[in-house]
């Protein structure tokens, strides 16, 4: 019979819909693999849970099994098929199991009728979760497209399986632990601008002091059992209608955000606790609540694992909810519909959950303007200001605040005039869109040299944006952002369907993949690092791609396969030797021949470019032209790594100055090499799209820009006004100059 692959690896409201009438996590488990179980057409599916503490499976789920096995059958890693799969952290596929020296016989469990065996290891980035094992009595039952599917299923369900996993280990905890859980403020404060904007609007301050403050909040009234159940199923409902919202708006990167906190609602000892201390110590519910929350609070910030201790902030935000519903009174995170946030940090998914709720704007005390938080609060359009203003966490909430994102100001209860001034900017900056009617076809100096003017692109909503203003193709697509904001790598089906959009609304145009471009700022929650001293320097870019094969390879098969028919690029990014690239370039080759192999339509020839970030490539530029087919400037890095300076600190970012001489000449330097080889050369960073560089661009020899969809209209009218043979004369004054004062004193560079 055939399997139906597709519907069970892509139908995302299926997959949602596990979290919405289950009771509890074994019923989690369970419905897991009866789904399976019915999609693969196999007469057993089953879950067995990895516990590093004993270095054993335990069989946790099953559908064909006895279920009197679950919870008593346990294997070693490497014990039996299934053990052996996990040790190895590769499929494991058998047409007669029991004839394998290394089958593992339970006679209590029932399974010796069944032949075709295919065990697939859960795991989350190098961490092992569990293993999904279905059977058949058919022999032989089990293909390639099986193996192919059935990962593609494990990996999209190892982190819901991962939370499920802890929320039932926290179960065997002592549970005889437990515990209880009007300032002067500034008027204005100054901050980098993260992203642009206008914004006006109460304050919600973020300060993570923990549920337990707010008890003296609780008010006298006594609340029932039937109150506690009331606000229960109140608050799973809110995440689950939270959890649709954000995958409609942002389908490309939104990944099941608010799934940890949904399973914890169905944890049996989670909740329970909260009914024992209301039905057998007589306590009232909201305080229930707030001795339970802090109590596995404590239990998660005492883990070592710096991913797991993450997961306090979910019990917090339960814990909130729950109150708020039962109290019907406004605790700080329950609502941030229209509000601006001021915290000291946020990571992705959090300015994720927060886009998805309707917030104005964000003030962080922490971060850099080019981080990638702040490169993600731009694609949402969400105003962002940094301020090394650590008093603003004494704004009460619902204090008004004018976030003005375009000259760096917060106003903390502005006065009257200021925000009448603050309405008509605001205004005029929601009349930019009617700049689309101005924008043209094509972009050319004053002297009508022509210019192209590509978008750089962050997430799929950016696309509307770059088509409303012409952009003549896709420069950048950084594809690190589906990565970032999940909670596991994406498989390859999950990466194809995002790149396949990107290419058909984009049609017939040129579209660049960068691959993945994750360390030093851009750090995946969910992937082990080990301690970096400088991560800036460690295991990231290509360097992290071509340490790990396989999830390259699933990368470039996506890109490959979505780019079929369109005019693809692929930029590889931090390359930092000509062997490097060889090594990059050869992995898209054999990505190609194994699609051919497989009969899989995929681009056969696509154009394969280095981005020039690192110092190192500045003496053997001649060579890596001869090899690339195209160079792109990432200013951005470049500028850092030429200069020794992060860019994310604040105490150095003064010294990260693009207008350096040495900067200026290594892109004159990179220009040569480029065009005595008649290969392209593009430029993109923050440097793209500051007016005040274009000229200098120009005059060197760069002729097409990758910039924010946002910033076309103001780039097209600046080249507009430029002169060439002016441009060439200024440029090559500039680079005579040795010392950053001179530059400054020519150009009023800032």
């Amino acid at each position: 019979m055939k399997r139906d692959h597709v519907k069970l690896i892509c139908d995302i409201g299926e997959l949602s819909g596990i979290f919405s009438d289950v009771a509890t996590l074994g019923a989690f488990l369970q419905k897991i693999v009866e789904m399976t179980s019915s999609h693969m057409h196999s007469e057993v599916c089953s879950i067995y849970l990895f516990y590093e503490n004993t270095q054993e499976l335990v069989l946790r789920a099953t559908k064909g099994l006895k279920l009197e096995a679950v919870g008593q059958v346990k294997l070693k890693l490497g014990e039996g098929l299934t053990g052996l799969a996990l040790k190895a952290r590769n499929p494991l596929c058998e047409k007669n199991a029991s004839k394998n020296p290394d089958y593992r016989y339970f006679p209590e469990i029932g399974e010796e009728a069944y032949e075709s065996f295919l065990a697939v290891p859960i795991l989350r980035g190098q961490r092992r979760i569990g293993v999904m094992v279905v059977q058949n009595v058919e022999e032989d039952y089990f293909n390639e497209e099986d193996i192919k599917a059935f990962r593609a299923i494990t990996s999209q369900l190892a982190n819901t399986i991962e939370t499920a996993k802890i929320l039932m280990g926290l179960n065997d905890r002592n549970k005889n632990q437990r515990t209880l859980l009007g300032e002067e403020y500034i008027k204005r404060a100054k901050g980098k601008i993260g992203s642009r904007g206008l914004a006006y609007g109460e304050a919600m301050i973020i300060d993570d002091k923990g549920v337990g403050v707010f008890f003296e909040q609780l008010n006298n009234k006594h609340y029932t059992l039937d109150d506690f159940y009331t606000s229960l199923k109140v608050t799973e409902k809110q995440l689950e209608d939270m959890q649709t919202q954000i995958e409609e708006k942002l389908s490309d990167v939104a990944s099941l955000i608010f799934m940890a906190q949904i399973l914890m609602l169905k944890d049996k000892s989670f909740i329970a606790d909260m009914v024992r201390l209301i039905k057998e110590e007589q306590i009232n519910p909201p305080e229930a609540i707030l001795r339970t929350v802090e109590h596995y609070t404590r239990i998660f910030e005492g883990m070592e694992d710096a991913h797991l201790q993450e997961k306090k902030q979910d019990v917090k935000d339960i814990g909130k909810r729950l109150l708020e519903n039962m109290l019907g009174v406004c605790l700080v995170q329950e609502n941030y519909s229209r509000k601006i946030i001021v915290a000291k940090e946020l990571c992705p998914s959090d300015i994720l959950k927060f886009s998805s709720q309707g917030i104005k704007g964000a003030i962080l005390l922490t971060g850099g303007t080019s981080s990638h938080l702040s490169i993600l609060a731009r694609s949402l359009q969400i105003p962002l200001i940094i301020s090394e203003t650590p008093q603003l966490l004494n704004v009460p909430s619902g204090t008004n605040i004018l976030l003005d994102a375009e000259q760096g100001d917060v106003h903390i209860a502005p006065h009257q005039e200021l925000i009448t001034s603050f309405k008509i900017r605001q205004k005029a900056q929601k009349d930019l869109r009617s700049l689309k009617a101005s924008v043209k076809d094509r972009t050319q100096t004053k002297d009508g040299t022509r210019i192209k003017l590509l978008t750089n692109i962050n997430l799929l909503c950016d696309l509307s944006l770059a088509r409303e203003f012409k952009s003549e193709g896709v420069g950048l697509y950084r594809t690190e952002f589906p990565f970032l904001v999940r909670t596991n790598f994406p498989t390859e089906e999950e990466q194809f369907v995002i790149y396949k959009k990107l290419v058909d609304q984009m049609k017939d145009k040129e579209i660049t993949f960068r691959t993945l471009d994750i360390g030093g700022d851009k750090v995946l929650s969910y992937y082990n690092y080990g301690k970096e001293e400088n991560p800036f320097l460690g295991m990231r870019s290509i360097r992290f791609s071509l340490q790990h094969k396989d999830i390259f390879h699933q990368q470039l098969r996506a890109i490959l396969r979505a780019g079929y028919g369109s005019e693809l690029k692929i930029l590889f990014p931090m390359i930092s030797s000509v062997d490097e690239f060889l090594e990059a370039k050869m992995q898209v080759d054999k990505c190609i021949l194994d699609l051919k192999e497989e009969n899989v339509l995929c681009h056969h020839n696509p154009q394969i470019g280095i981005m020039i970030e690192l110092p190192a490539v500045m003496e053997i530029i001649d060579e890596l032209a001869e090899l690339a087919d195209f160079f792109s400037i990432g200013t951005n890095d470049f500028i850092q790594y030429m200069l020794a300076v992060d860019r994310t600190n604040e105490k150095v970012a003064d010294l990260y100055l693009p207008h350096h001489p040495s900067v200026l000449r290594a892109f004159k330097k990179i220009v040569l090499a480029a065009e005595k080889k008649s290969k392209d050369v593009s430029i993109c960073g923050d440097m793209a799209q500051n007016e005040q560089y274009i000229s200098y661009f120009l005059g060197i020899g760069i002729r097409t820009l990758s910039v924010d969809a946002i910033s076309i209209p103001k780039i097209q009218k600046t080249i507009e006004h430029i002169d060439l043979a002016e441009a060439q004369k200024v440029a090559q004054t500039l680079l005579g100059q040795n010392t950053i004062a001179h530059i400054k004193g020519i150009t009023q560079w800032e």
